[in-house]
């Protein structure tokens, strides 16, 4: 006999509440000619982590973007050929690669900022401060929960 479930099916839920957001954000990606994908590989590069501009690692656009390497390799290859980024091999590590926003890229990250930042303050208008803040921490906390995977 199958067991019945008793949760909702949260990945489900996490799933279309990221759809939801994203059909938000999509149109105004669109119209600068870029992808979800590229969008994060922006935003990463665009908050700069404090690098005073010296270039974010492959690796660490990966994992913040949640891009697998392969797929990296070709997103970062079209940015290149579209003027938004450039990699070059790291100087003190040549097995790395970096990789930085250029001047068009910033500009894109800058023009679309506002326009999501408007998105959140709508959402934040809807749900009201303490209930976006409320979400905010219960998304970190769920991340930061790191279970041991169950057969």
């Amino acid at each position: 006999m199958r067991q019945p479930f008793v949760h909702r099916n949260l990945p489900r839920l996490l799933l279309q509440a990221r759809e939801s957001v994203m059909a938000h954000t999509r149109p105004g990606l669109r119209s600068h000619g870029l992808s979800d994908q590229q969008w994060r590989v922006l935003r990463v590069l665009g908050e700069d982590h404090g690098n005073g501009g010296q270039g974010v690692e492959t690796g660490r656009i990966g994992r913040e973007a949640f891009i697998t390497g392969p797929s990296l390799s070709g997103v970062l290859t079209r940015m290149e050929r579209d003027g938004l980024v450039q990699r070059q091999r790291d100087a003190s590590d040549q097995r790395r690669t970096v990789v930085r926003p250029t001047a068009l890229g910033l500009q894109r990250v800058d023009t679309l900022s506002h326009t999501i930042e408007a998105h959140y303050q709508t959402m934040e208008q809807h749900l009201g401060k303490t209930k976006l803040a409320q979400l905010y921490a219960l998304l970190d906390e769920v991340i930061a929960l790191d279970l041991p995977p169950t057969d």
